[in-house]
């Protein structure tokens, strides 16, 4: 059954001539609390800061990317270099972009914005213990990227084919495939 625009716009209203399948009472919550691993949490655990629905995310054990492990880190950051680097395909050709190639078409401002997430990229690396050398060849590698993609449209094809983040996350992948577990 479908809805109509009424019950989209205004689902609080009753309507004349239709009955209300779910009725709720009050504001409490029902059934038992988890968390992301499906652990159940128990409800006196959790204080008084539950009672209004606040998040704190100052706090480390409310953040939800705060408790990650290093491979689901290092998935994120993969994820996030193929959208910036590879993500699309150009019609009719077999040359991939990403979100890199068309925010860096905006002058200055774009190639900054990528830089900047470029770099969140390499925090991100040293956060999960990456050495002074890997690091260091990472900001070569973004530092190169957004000073040559800061050159109108040589710089735009240049952010296409070099591919900073992709050659980032490979360093950092490579570094941590040589760590013991």
């Amino acid at each position: 059954m479908a809805m109509s625009n009424e019950d989209i716009l205004s689902p609080g209203t009753a309507r004349a001539g239709k009955a209300s399948r779910a009725t709720f009472r009050g504001a409490e919550a029902r059934g038992p609390i988890i968390d992301q691993e499906g652990r159940e949490i128990p409800a006196e655990s959790l204080g008084p800061q539950f009672q209004g629905f606040r998040f704190d995310f100052g706090n480390a054990n409310a953040n939800p990317f705060g408790n990650l492990t290093r491979e689901q880190r290092l998935a994120r950051l993969d994820a996030l270099a193929k959208l910036l680097d590879v993500a699309f395909i150009l019609p009719g050709t077999n040359i991939r972009y990403g979100i890199d190639g068309l925010i860096g078409l905006i002058p200055v401002v774009g190639d900054i914005i990528t830089t900047a997430i470029s770099l969140w990229l390499v925090r991100e690396a040293r956060a999960l213990g990456a050495p002074w050398h890997v690091t260091a060849r990472m900001l070569g590698n973004v530092a190169l990227d957004g000073v040559v993609g800061m050159v109108p449209l040589a710089g735009d094809a240049f952010d296409v084919m070099f591919r900073a983040n992709m050659r980032n996350v490979r360093l950092l992948r490579r570094w941590m495939d040589k760590q013991p577990r």
